[in-house]
């Protein structure tokens, strides 16, 4: 129960990590549900009933993100440099 979340799905107090791997796993854990949530909200933006968007607007979007994983695989990978986060329609 590191990321202090019980068995039934009720939220509890949060537990202290008390090593590297620990707090590694609680950070990764709820930093990746947090990003998922993002581009599920991003996808939200697919209702063509209450949005107008084109062919090249989803491909920027998606080249924006699938950059941006590209990025965390080699900073994760080896020892690379932050990038400046840069994105415009």
């Amino acid at each position: 129960m590191l990321d202090g979340i019980a068995a039934e799905g009720k939220r509890l107090k949060a537990v202290k990590p008390n090593g590297k791997r620990e707090k590694f796993v609680a950070l990764a854990e709820s930093r990746t549900r947090t990003a998922i949530k993002a581009i599920r909200t991003i996808a939200k933006l697919g209702n063509r009933n209450a949005y107008d968007y084109s062919e090249a607007d989803v491909k920027r979007i998606a080249g924006a993100l699938s950059k941006e994983i590209d990025a965390l695989k080699a900073r994760m990978l080896s020892t690379g440099a932050k990038e400046i986060v840069d994105f415009k329609l």
